[in-house]
């Protein structure tokens, strides 16, 4: 089928704006692959530094550079329920590979920091800055340069966009992300949002929120809600740098099991030493990037992909911008409703038929381009519709169902949810926002109220506490930008805004922070650009000032006169203490030199001009 005209015409005009950044990459990548770096290359000295620690048998199989070599880049820690699992992965995936004359090692770790645990504390200060840290450790990890291929274990919020930006510096290189799997289902969703409203009006105490807490959250694997860890996973598999089907199967089961050791198999077949070479940064192209963007749509993502996939783009040499996003968001309708855009958590969604069903539907609508280069067994992107059973240890492909298994959780394209998709852009003398709207119901798309202006997530909270919050309003909070305070999100006012929505109160939010995943049933106008500390409207706004925010119509405004707005001083920002021994201080030159939300939130602003 042909591709749709929306689709089409985006995707030319990224390749159009791209073409000489785009150019220079692959001129890189080129070179890199044309380099003799073989271990054969390179001198004793430092071959004996790479298998001191091997095997005897290990050794001259890497020293004599006939087999495959891959490095092993992993974001394991035991804080990260989702990243449990990978503690057994290296020993693992280097069985598998020995059983197809390949080796292994792990080149590195990269720092893997839980949202779950830093929301609503100074941690979440450095968390969106964690993704270019990871990405820089990534590429330290690669550095080494005696490996043909590269296997990334990691899931959760900023370390998948941050092992995929520096795996992308290496472009050369075949490179396969190795899920772990949900955790299986916990409390129902509606049951702890229900909790925590309850507690933010002070009706249970403690004891009753943390055993709701431990409920939802119990077991290794990946949380269920469909956050920004899983909608990681769901968009890189569609864009085709996982195996079909992989993202939700859960751990510790024989499946789980045979689709890492598949992996291993996969990634040894797709090195320059064999016939079927993929480099990354081939894979990973303008259509790709398309790809990623539509089953985002589709699903009503996390928010945080709006900035992540600017970024991962540019490290590919690919200009992508929220236009992008809005206009593609115009013709993709909304297929998925998963926590919090419903009731179902990602273990319902994969049992509706998941991503299979999802890669069918929008092939067969023409919404995503079926012509990519990706890391599935066939190459194509019509694979991913297949599921795969565990016969014997070993997968093997069936065709998936042609219905939804669930219609309240997965639909097709000829009767969808809404038949726009699940994220907005907004424009408007205040700048430029992300809404998510496929949580909210539609009565609330439109608001028009006065403005309370808060500096801090404490502020608002205490005015909650207090009942000064009891009226409508929107909730205008400011300096939560990149520049300011490393653009935080800002789940910990979910439930206190659920609560007076709920009230009956005609409530919205406006922030230069982050929401992402925690995007719940209030609407929220985030990633403001620019932010408050740049120059932004944000920071000239008072108390009393009418906003409207028309996420039909994708605008927002404050309803002050423009000369009125430019006489007025922009409000004073007062930075959190360096004081407290959080490693905040260590951030400093990270909040100076980023760049906004709408570019990536990036300090890797020379992606594209070098």
């Amino acid at each position: 089928m042909n591709v749709h005209e929306r689709v089409a015409a985006v995707t030319e005009r990224i390749i159009e704006r791209s073409r000489d950044s785009r150019r220079r990459y692959l001129d890189r990548i080129e070179q890199s692959a044309q380099r003799d770096n073989s271990r054969g290359a390179i001198s004793c000295g430092n071959l004996a530094h790479v298998v001191a620690g091997c095997a005897g048998a290990e050794k001259s199989a890497v020293t004599h550079s006939v087999q495959p070599h891959i490095a092993i880049v992993t974001a394991y820690n035991d804080m990260l329920s989702a990243h449990v699992p990978y503690a057994s992965y290296p020993a693992a995936l280097k069985k598998a590979l020995a059983q197809v004359h390949a080796t292994a090692q792990v080149a590195g770790g990269v720092p893997a920091m839980c949202d779950g645990v830093t929301q609503g504390r100074v941690g979440m200060e450095v968390g969106l800055f964690s993704r270019d840290v990871i990405a820089l450790s990534t590429a330290v990890a690669l550095s080494h340069d005696v490996f043909d291929g590269v296997l990334l274990l990691g899931i959760c919020d900023k370390i998948v966009p941050g092992l995929l930006i520096g795996a992308l510096s290496f472009g050369h290189l075949p490179m396969l992300f190795v899920p772990a799997g949900p955790m299986p289902s916990g409390l129902p969703n509606a049951e702890k949002a229900r909790v925590r409203q309850e507690y933010a009006e002070n009706k249970i105490g403690r004891g009753e929120l943390l055993a709701a807490e431990m409920e939802s959250y119990h077991s290794p694997g990946t949380c269920t809600f469909y956050g920004t860890a899983n909608s990681n996973q769901l968009v890189i598999e569609v864009m085709g740098l996982q195996l079909p089907g992989s993202s939700f199967v859960n751990p510790d089961t024989e499946l789980r099991a045979a689709y890492t050791d598949a992996a291993a198999y996969e990634i040894a077949a797709r090195t320059k030493l064999h016939n079927d070479y993929r480099p990354i940064g081939k894979v990973v192209d303008e259509k790709s990037i398309v790809n990623g963007i539509v089953a985002l749509l589709a699903t009503g993502g996390s928010t945080n992909l709006t900035i992540h996939l600017v970024a991962i783009a540019a490290a590919a040499g690919i200009r992508i911008n929220w236009s992008d996003f809005s206009d593609l968001a115009d013709v993709v309708p909304l297929l998925a409703r998963v926590y919090p855009n419903g009731s179902a958590d990602v273990n319902q969604f994969a049992a509706a038929g998941g991503i299979q069903f999802l890669v069918r539907e929008l092939l067969g609508a023409g919404l995503l381009h079926g012509d990519v280069l990706t890391m599935a067994p066939v190459g194509d992107l019509a694979s991913y519709s297949q599921q795969a059973i565990c016969a014997d240890g070993k997968l093997q492909w069936r065709e998936s169902a042609l219905s939804s298994g669930d219609n309240s959780v997965l639909r097709a394209v000829a009767n969808p949810f809404q038949p726009t998709s699940g994220i907005k852009v907004l424009h408007g003398n205040l700048g430029e926002a992300v809404i998510k709207t496929s949580a909210v119901k539609p009565e609330h798309w439109k608001i028009e109220q006065p403005a309370l202006v808060f500096d801090s997530q404490e502020q608002f909270l205490d005015a909650f506490q207090t009942g000064a919050l009891d009226r409508d309003f929107i909730a205008v909070l400011r300096f939560q930008g990149p520049r300011a305070n490393g653009m935080p999100e800002l789940h910990k006012l979910t439930p206190s805004l659920g609560v007076l929505l709920d009230k009956g109160y005609k409530v919205a939010l406006l922030t230069d922070g982050r929401m992402s995943g925690a995007s719940g049933k209030v609407p929220a106008a985030i990633h403001l650009t620019p932010e408050a500390l740049d120059g932004g409207v944000l920071a000239r706004i008072c108390d009393g000032d009418l906003i409207r925010i028309d996420a039909v119509a994708g605008e927002f405004n404050v309803l002050v006169d423009a000369a009125e707005l430019a006489q007025r001083l922009p409000a004073l920002h007062i930075p959190a203490s360096d004081a407290l021994d959080t490693g905040r201080i260590l951030f400093g030159n990270f909040r100076r030199m980023v760049s906004s939300a709408s570019a990536g939130a990036t300090l890797f602003t020379d992606l594209l001009t070098d």
